[in-house]
């Protein structure tokens, strides 16, 4: 996976973090791109997440996927150019973001679950007030809430030179002795049989990976 070399954002200090991810590295299948994401840190509004936890989603293939049944308005961009974010709302009050990835034309992308802020402390403590720092992005919402990433970013291409959103490849190769998969966290029907699909993928011993939740059962609307 070609990666172009790129200074580190501001105020992060070079030893964080290695060199710009680009178009070909988020053009790889989904299940490649998942697991080399971990390690590697997203920038954006003065704060910096490294991602300890994520997972695959793999468009009509995946009975898990929001494009499991084709595209619409809201999942267009998965079935764009790789290298777009997908911003989602989910339970009327949280945002959740995405990085799409695999060819133009096939729908798949990779949740970022959770991970740990690096660097724009400050401005992270702000915009997480009252919460314990290990919490600040331990969740999806919770690490978009952190990255001031919202609806109005869907579609945004982090591979643009001078965007306002960056990944960079973990700054030291991470083993895959560190790297654990398993059921996808809160996925209802097929898509969450973790032997099928195990395809939450986290590093070992990190304190801000999240719990692993099945889905609640949906309760059937009583009968006029």
């Amino acid at each position: 996976m070609a990666r172009q070399q790129d200074p580190p954002p501001q105020g992060l200090s070079g030893p964080l973090t290695g060199s710009r991810l680009t178009r070909d590295f988020f053009h790889e299948d989904v299940l490649d791109v998942a697991p080399a994401l971990l390690g590697a840190t997203v920038t954006h509004a003065g704060v910096t997440v490294r991602l300890t936890e994520v997972e695959a989603y793999a468009g009509e293939k995946d009975p898990g996927s929001h494009a499991y049944r084709g595209p619409t308005p809201r999942t267009s961009v998965m079935f764009g150019v790789p290298g777009h974010l997908y911003v989602y709302f989910t339970y009327g009050m949280h945002w959740c973001a995405n990085i799409v990835c695999g060819p133009d034309g096939e729908a798949s992308a990779v949740l970022l679950r959770a991970g740990e802020v690096v660097d724009g402390v400050g401005v992270a403590a702000e915009r997480r007030a009252g919460i314990a720092r290990r919490d600040w992005a331990r969740g999806p919402a919770r690490l978009a809430t952190s990255l001031a990433l919202t609806g109005e970013h869907t579609g945004l291409d982090v591979c643009r030179p001078g965007g306002p959103v960056t990944f960079h490849a973990p700054a030291a190769h991470v083993p895959a002795s560190r790297i654990r998969t398993g059921p996808r966290v809160g996925v209802s029907g097929s898509g969450g049989d973790g032997a099928a699909y195990p395809w939450r993928f986290w590093l070992a011993d990190e304190p801000t990976v999240s719990a692993y939740r099945p889905a609640k059962p949906r309760r059937r609307r009583a009968e006029a």
